[in-house]
């Protein structure tokens, strides 16, 4: 079983780029400083690349 990524929205999505805004969605993510657990697969890891600048990625 892959590993778990906590991925928290540190910046607002006010202003962004459309698809910006859907990848942050797509993630799970609603609110400023939210965290949600994603599984670390390749198309996770794209979708916060994608975005990594909002974003605050740790581990588990």
């Amino acid at each position: 079983m892959a590993g778990q990524l906590s991925v928290t929205l540190r910046k607002s999505c006010i202003g962004r780029p459309g698809k910006h805004k859907r990848v942050v969605a797509g993630l799970g993510l609603r609110k400023l400083n939210q965290t949600v657990l994603r599984p670390d697969t390749p198309e996770i890891r794209g979708m916060i690349r994608k975005v990594i600048y909002l974003l605050e990625v740790k581990g588990l």
